[in-house]
């Protein structure tokens, strides 16, 4: 097979996407029952987590001319 002229060049945001969901695919594993975690790794799992995603928590939301954000909840179906 030849080689591609085109190689594939990973950017280190695309690195760090893939190590955050190797490391949340460990930890729903563990959640599922499908593999044994000590403490330790759980933890250390946690912290390299808030490291690669950002915390959610922190982001602000804005509405129209920098108000607050109004949220309209939709149900759609029987009441």
């Amino acid at each position: 097979m030849a080689a591609r002229k085109n190689k594939i060049q990973l950017t280190d945001a695309w690195k760090e996407k893939i190590k955050a969901s190797v490391i949340s695919g460990r930890l729903y594993d563990h959640l599922q029952g499908l593999n044994e975690m000590t403490p330790t790794q759980i933890k250390a799992a946690d912290i390299l987590l808030k490291k690669l995603v950002p915390d959610l928590n922190r982001s602000e939301h804005t509405g129209e001319g920098g108000g607050p954000l109004v949220v309209e909840v939709v149900r759609f179906g029987k009441n």
